[in-house]
Parts: structure tokens; C-alpha cells; sequence
């Protein structure tokens, strides 16, 4: 990361990534398979390599069973400084995204091990940024959060990886929801299709 003109470091890239959870058992159509993790893990890597990703830079994610922890254990094995921003506090996040996935005990154990390797501790949306309103999704609100905390770099900045199988999501605030957020900022979107995975 660079030094701005006020003192403040400045990363050379924002890197943001939203993805598909690893499927439920009882998942009725197939997203995401289990089966499927480990190429997804070589795929999200080979587009870190590609952008040249390292500590220079900032990686942002909620760090979600799948595709999330797949890219936040890339990031941290490239050096690249990591911030995970829950939708959720702890407790309720561990319970909602990354429990109810296949093996979802290693994945809630994959977490704790990001985290332990973290500069600082997952933000909670509830913390930072107070009660969900009414009517309001807690979902859809921490995309926007994700989004405004890698605006905050600079639009120019922006690269989001995305493993999205191009379809809709199961409800609000999925990753098509991001992906059309970071694109009518202006940022740059690389997409691993999980369905050719």
C-alpha cells in the first residue's frame, strides 16, 4: 500500500469478492457442490495471480462457507491484507452461512483459522453499522457495506471476483445483487462460473 498525501495508506487495488456458499445437502437444484470446491480453490487463485495480487492491496468478503473462505485462505497465503465484514454478529453469521452447507463443522473450523490469521477481527454489521431497520435485509444491506468500504478507495481501485453461476439468488442480497452494484460503480468484475467448474 502506498502513503496518501494526508498519511494514510492507500491500497494499489481494492479486491472484493462475493460468491455461492457451498450447497446444502438438501439443496433441490445444484449451485455449488461440495465436489466442486477444490477447482473452485484453483480457479480463485489463478485470478489472484492474474491481478497480481499481495499485500499491496485490500481484500474485503464476508467469509461465508464456499466461495468466500476459499478466496479469503487465497488472500492470506498471497499476503494480501484481509477484512471480513459480517452481515450478521458472529454468533448468528456462523449459524446462518456456514453451518447449514455440506461438512459444515470444517467450514466453521475453515473460518476460525482465517480469522485467527487476521490483523483485525470480522466487522459486524449490527455493531458498525447499528439495528437493521425494519423491512430492511441484512443481506442486501452488507453488500452495500462491502461496496461502500472498497468506493472508499476508489472506484478505479475496484476489481470484484465473483464465482457465480449467473443466475439469481435464493433471496435478497445475493451475489447478482453485488456483482449489479459493483458494475454500476464503475467497477471492474472478473467472474468464475461455477457452473463450469
Amino acid at each position: 500500500m502506498s502513503a496518501s498525501a494526508d498519511g494514510s495508506t492507500r491500497p494499489r487495488q481494492t479486491i472484493l469478492f462475493t460468491g455461492h456458499m457451498v450447497d446444502a445437502p438438501d439443496r433441490a437444484t445444484p449451485r455449488f457442490p461440495a465436489a466442486r470446491v477444490d477447482a473452485a480453490a484453483r480457479r480463485i487463485a489463478a485470478v489472484l495471480d492474474d491481478i497480481g495480487a499481495g499485500p499491496q492491496d485490500i481484500a474485503l468478503t464476508e467469509g461465508a462457507a464456499g466461495g468466500d473462505l476459499l478466496f479469503a485462505e487465497a488472500c492470506l497465503a498471497r499476503g494480501v491484507p484481509l477484512r471480513l465484514l459480517l452481515p450478521l454478529e458472529e454468533r448468528e453469521f456462523v449459524a446462518a452461512s456456514l453451518l447449514p452447507v455440506s461438512d459444515g463443522a470444517t467450514w466453521h473450523a475453515r473460518f476460525r483459522a482465517v480469522v485467527d490469521r487476521l490483523d483485525e477481527p470480522p466487522r459486524e454489521a449490527p455493531l458498525v453499522l447499528g439495528p437493521l431497520a425494519p423491512g430492511d435485509n441484512a443481506f442486501v444491506r452488507a453488500n452495500l457495506w462491502l461496496l461502500q468500504s472498497a468506493l472508499a478507495f476508489g472506484a478505479d481501485k475496484l476489481v470484484c471476483i465473483c464465482l457465480w453461476d449467473g443466475g439469481g439468488g435464493d433471496g435478497p442480497g445475493g451475489t447478482r445483487h453485488l456483482v449489479d452494484a459493483v458494475r454500476g460503480a464503475g467497477g471492474r468484475v472478473v467472474r468464475i462460473d461455477s457452473g463450469s467448474l
